[in-house]
């Protein structure tokens, strides 16, 4: 990574930083009217695959790591979150799970174990918040999955009101139909699914795919 480009992932990650440290004790109480297809992408992946090792990217307070918990008991779970203060309402949401899971504080723009690779990846309306740097996390995703891996991602794609994608902005949240072709590009779709909500105020989606290239 070049140092221009460091310097730029950096200034998107700060304002992320200090907007969840407020944010955090209140997340899951607020955002289920907005987050919408967590729990059915848990279930398409279930249906894909039996991943005996999982990366959460973007974890925030654990709510889809216990889930992945409870439906892949089996499993090496690990969660990374750029955030101290989500990491902390995680880490008491998951007490009582068994050792067979990390908790990491830090940035997702290289790969985590290129050296023991994942077979899941996951990203849970985090790709959209990314701002710039997207297409690195993604990047880093591939690397980190084994050949055949899978990608599983949730997330907001559009909306038809410049207001309301304005509003998003200030929530650090891009609305711009940009993750889909992207995802499609770099990995074999398996499963798209776009769904609008309330009235067409705006729509997400789901996606899940496979690597497309051997390691």
């Amino acid at each position: 990574m070049r140092e221009s480009e460091g310097i730029s992932l950096k200034a998107g990650i700060d304002p992320l930083v200090r907007y969840y440290r407020f944010q955090a004790r209140l997340y899951d109480a607020t955002r289920w009217s907005f987050l919408l297809g967590r729990q059915a992408l848990l279930q398409d992946i279930a249906v894909h695959c039996q991943p005996r090792r999982i990366l959460e990217v973007g974890c925030g307070t654990g709510r889809n790591l216990l889930k992945l918990h409870r439906i892949f008991p089996q499993a090496f779970i690990c969660g990374v979150d750029l955030s101290r203060h989500m990491l902390c309402v995680a880490k008491r949401n998951l007490r009582t799970l068994n050792g067979n899971l990390e908790l990491l504080e830090q940035p997702y723009f290289q790969p985590l174990f290129p050296q023991k690779p994942f077979d899941l990846v996951v990203f849970s309306y985090c790709l959209s918040m990314i701002n710039p740097g997207w297409g690195q996390a993604l990047k880093a995703a591939e690397g980190d999955l084994r050949a055949g891996g899978w990608l599983a991602v949730v997330d907001f794609h559009s909306s038809p009101f410049r207001w309301f994608k304005k509003w998003m902005a200030l929530n650090h949240v891009r609305l711009g139909d940009h993750l889909l072709p992207f995802l499609a590009e770099h990995f074999q779709p398996r499963r798209i699914a776009i769904k609008p909500t309330y009235r067409g105020l705006w729509s997400f989606f789901r996606f899940i795919g496979t690597r497309n290239h051997e390691k």
